[in-house]
């Protein structure tokens, strides 16, 4: 399982003076804001670019959700014959859906060892690398 990492940081509304200016500090934390269930909620980092068409690159971190039932179409982590991977679910045709050109979808089939381990809600990218490491 991918550890759960928390996050917090707070965000205000900031720029032209609006006539909603005794509101300028909302406190938020971007775990309200990412996330809806808690108890459901890992973060995942991206390795690979095969789902580059939906906007999910390379050491972008992934907030997956347990909690939600996968419909088709919906972009998921799941662990196939031992590794992790993030797709999207073509449940119709048991599908594995890659999004870059060049990456194959994969075919499900009875002898593979497939869990899916919940349904990505939301993605976070970085612009510039960490300077320090998570871990």
């Amino acid at each position: 399982m991918l550890p759960f990492i928390p996050l917090r940081a707070c965000a205000g509304i900031t720029g032209f003076e609006s006539p909603a200016a005794e509101y300028t500090e909302l406190r938020l934390t971007l775990d309200q804001i990412l996330i809806d269930d808690p108890a459901a909620t890992y973060l995942g980092f991206v390795e690979g670019t095969s789902m580059k068409g939906v906007g999910i690159f390379p050491n972008d971190i992934l907030v997956v959700s347990r909690a939600e039932t996968v419909i088709n179409g919906d972009v998921i982590v799941a662990t196939l014959n031992g590794g992790f991977v993030c797709k999207i679910a073509d449940i119709k045709q048991k599908r594995l859906v890659s999004s870059s050109p060049g990456c194959k979808d994969y075919q499900l089939s009875e002898g593979d060892e497939f869990i899916i381990e919940g349904v990505v809600t939301r993605s976070v990218r970085f612009h510039r690398p960490l300077k320090r490491g998570l871990f």
